[in-house]
């Protein structure tokens, strides 16, 4: 799944006449690179949502002919629902039970997907975030097993940790991408609008979210500025 729903606030102007999934970066679409690099490797079927001028987005796949893929649109058009109830929006697309990834259109990232499908697998978790150490305001704990444990903003100061926290943690910057188990769908218990930070949080609780460290690959964020665009 590709996260494509957003404002794109960050990106003004240029967001102001078009989606974010649709500003270019390198010559190429933020929607195509993100498509590419599944594509890349081994993903056959796309569900992106939309939200922000769903209608460019439609018109564009269209013209690509979906790039040669199975791409469908989970469409927010009535309501933006943020990552996790956009997610769970577009629960019947993973109907086959296997793990899936969700990645947001706006990260350029190399990340080899090969490798952190088979971490996610060996390691038993409903979830698996990718992180690295990087600067950020926001930062997701782990034990040192690297086992999801919290969650904080140096910025605000706020700071969400488990029940069963260590007393030190280990500050990892999330990178956008995930992969999921759809066992997961069973315990949502949120309604509406909702994010997928608020919902690990709760589920570490019980259950176990492992962060899979990725520091060697490319990596940018290109939803915050429009510096070379």
């Amino acid at each position: 799944m590709i996260l494509a729903a957003g404002l794109g606030t960050r990106l003004r102007p240029l967001t102001d006449t078009m989606p974010k999934a649709l500003v270019k970066v390198g010559g190429m679409t933020l929607l195509e690179q993100a498509i590419r690099h599944l594509e890349a490797c081994g993903v056959k079927e796309i569900i992106v949502n939309v939200h922000h001028f769903a209608g460019q987005v439609t018109g564009y796949l269209e013209k690509n002919k979906n790039f040669g893929l199975k791409i469908v649109l989970s469409d927010e058009t009535d309501r933006l629902l943020d990552t996790g109830g956009g997610v769970k929006k577009a629960a019947a697309f993973f109907r086959d039970g296997g793990p899936f990834i969700v990645r947001n259109v706006d990260i350029l990232s190399s990340l080899d997907f090969g490798k952190m499908m088979e971490y996610h697998i060996l390691s038993g978790a409903i979830a698996t975030l990718a992180v690295r150490k990087r600067e950020t305001s926001r930062y997701f704990l782990f034990d040192h097993e690297r086992r999801l444990c919290g969650w904080t903003n140096l910025v605000t100061g706020e700071k969400r940790v488990t029940s069963q926290s260590p007393e030190a943690f280990e500050l990892l910057g999330f990178s956008g991408i995930q992969i999921i188990n759809p066992e997961i769908f069973g315990m949502i218990t949120e309604e509406g609008k909702f994010s997928l930070t608020d919902l690990y949080i709760r589920l570490s609780e019980t259950r176990l979210i492992r962060g899979y460290q990725d520091d060697d690959s490319v990596w940018r964020d290109a939803g915050k500025s429009t510096a070379n665009v």
